[in-house]
């Protein structure tokens, strides 16, 4: 396959209920296209770890990673509350990012939470699954995962995926974000839409405009495809990343 003139380090945010693995196919697909592309997992997120954990922790976790691995002249991207986690860290090293990307990513106002950017009733969803957890986490149930997620997989295909999800610190959710800083910056940003994308439901509370106008001037690169085309068109995820990577 032929690769692109210009190699890019792309690190890809995973996420609620994700972790860094989700992203393996569209990784694939970024290297055999000539790129460098890496995978954090969020503090907090997988199976077996501690759950007790905040927003700003998590961050600092994806930071951490990028110094590990020595990165720079990064392409961030974050999918879902990725997004938040994305702003935050540009705030934290901006001189390293040479593009932020929101793959239908939250975008909040500053000082909301993402339960403040949600409809009434995933709150209320939310809140009550973390009072009947063990350790104040939230697990997405499967009809929702199935009909608002990934409704263009089959029930197979929305099964396995559902099989790689854990579940989702819920403290994180209802932090209030300080966003000055980010909205401050002056990073190239791009929004990707996933056209078939019913997890906020469109309209009133959907992803675009609401989420990408706050971007200011942005590029908006559109694909097909439900929430979760991470799991079923990894490859077109991959050429639609590179292609929003671009001025």
């Amino acid at each position: 396959m032929e690769r692109d003139a210009i190699m890019a380090n792309f690190v890809l945010v995973h996420g609620s209920w994700h972790d860094g693995s989700a992203w393996g196919a569209v990784i694939k697909e970024l290297e055999a296209r000539g790129h460098r592309a890496f995978a954090p997992t969020i503090a907090g997120h997988g199976n077996g770890v501690n759950k007790a954990v905040t927003h700003a922790q998590g961050t600092q976790s994806i930071i951490d990673y990028i110094a590990a691995h020595d990165l720079t002249d990064i392409v961030l991207v974050g999918h879902s509350m990725g997004g938040t986690y994305i702003a935050k860290v540009a705030e934290a090293i901006p001189t390293q990012i040479t593009r932020l990307i929101f793959a239908n990513a939250f975008v909040p106002q500053d000082g909301n939470s993402v339960l403040d950017e949600v409809p009434p009733h995933y709150r209320e969803l939310f809140q009550q699954l973390a009072q009947a957890s063990s350790d104040n986490t939230v697990m997405l149930p499967f009809p929702l995962w199935h009909t608002a997620f990934i409704n263009d997989a089959d029930e197979a295909q929305a099964q396995a995926a559902y099989d790689q999800l854990s579940t989702e610190p819920y403290q994180p959710l209802g932090e209030a974000l300080d966003l000055k800083q980010f909205y401050a910056l002056t990073i190239p940003r791009s929004f990707i839409t996933f056209t078939e994308d019913i997890a906020l439901p469109p309209g009133e509370w959907g992803w675009v405009p609401r989420m990408s106008s706050r971007l200011g001037t942005f590029r908006l690169v559109e694909m097909p495809g439900s929430h979760e085309v991470i799991f079923t068109n990894p490859r077109g995820l991959a050429e639609t990343i590179i292609e929003a990577s671009h001025d």
